[in-house]
């Protein structure tokens, strides 16, 4: 049995999902004072599906110095690596490269660890991807709010809009400087809001989405972030606003206070 299909096999066991490949960086840069483009490209994306920017993936993530061949004996034999749910931002089919987005927060977590020393030849294991999130736009206007975690999945909505959109996007950031370009149409007015301390509780978008004018119409939304937060903003759509499920994404990517594995518990146990 070839490697690719051993790490498959294991892979499949240790995360449920099919499709593991490891991937090597080509670049890592940061877009933002707090936000690290990772570039990954070579022969193992020749198959990847495309149309599928703003889909999540698993990464499973390398310990500090850990060598590919040790890496790779832990797909078969384990322990099995820490893993971490992340955004595809893009792929070039042309140049087999996939572009994914970390958050920069220093050595806190394995994810933002390995980003923030990632270099061209190193690698992790890759798993997924899923659907697009939201891929029809069939409303009157459009809602988009993000916190850090969730700018690459608000990013690519905006960029996957009809150019006749209308809307508003609210980004909330830990600094001004953390404002990206993105190919949002003309008629989205986007605003950038600063919460330099994202790991306590904040009441911005919220109390944005509650003050604004709420246009007349259908409304579709891609809304993502801190879980309490998303807690609030689901329910004021459902019982104020009554925005059919249908036309809402809505989710909570992280909470404060735990680790990815944690939250995952506590949202399966909410249903």
């Amino acid at each position: 049995m070839s490697l690719t299909n051993t790490l498959k096999r294991a892979a499949r066991k240790v995360t449920g999902r099919p499709g593991a490949r490891i991937l090597t960086v080509k670049s890592a840069k940061y877009l933002t004072p707090n936000m690290i483009r990772v570039t990954f490209s070579g022969p193992e994306l020749a198959d990847f599906p495309e149309g599928r920017e703003g889909g999540n993936c698993k990464l499973l993530l390398p310990e500090v110095d850990e060598t590919r061949e040790s890496f790779e004996q832990r797909f078969s034999f384990g322990p099995p690596p820490a893993r971490r749910t992340y955004t595809v931002r893009h792929y070039r089919k042309d140049t087999q490269e996939l572009d994914i987005d970390f958050v920069a927060h220093g050595d806190n977590g394995p994810a933002s660890r390995w980003a923030t020393h990632a270099k061209p030849g190193d690698f992790l294991g890759f798993m997924g991807p899923s659907p697009a999130k939201v891929t029809q736009f069939n409303a009157d206007w459009y809602l988009v709010a993000a916190d850090p975690s969730a700018v690459p999945v608000a990013a690519v909505t905006l960029e996957a809009m009809p150019r006749d959109a209308k809307g508003i996007a609210i980004f909330e950031m830990t600094s001004a400087e953390d404002a990206q370009d993105i190919d949002a149409p003309d008629g989205i007015d986007v605003h950038w809001l600063v919460n330099p301390t994202p790991t306590t509780p904040s009441t911005q978008q919220m109390d944005f989405i509650r003050a604004m004018d709420w246009p007349s119409g259908r409304v579709q939304t891609c809304i993502a972030g801190e879980s309490s937060v998303i807690k609030e903003m689901r329910a004021f759509l459902a019982h104020e606003k009554h925005v059919p499920r249908e036309d809402t994404y809505i989710s909570g990517y992280w909470k404060i206070g735990l680790v990815e594995d944690e939250h995952q518990k506590a949202k399966r146990a909410e249903g």
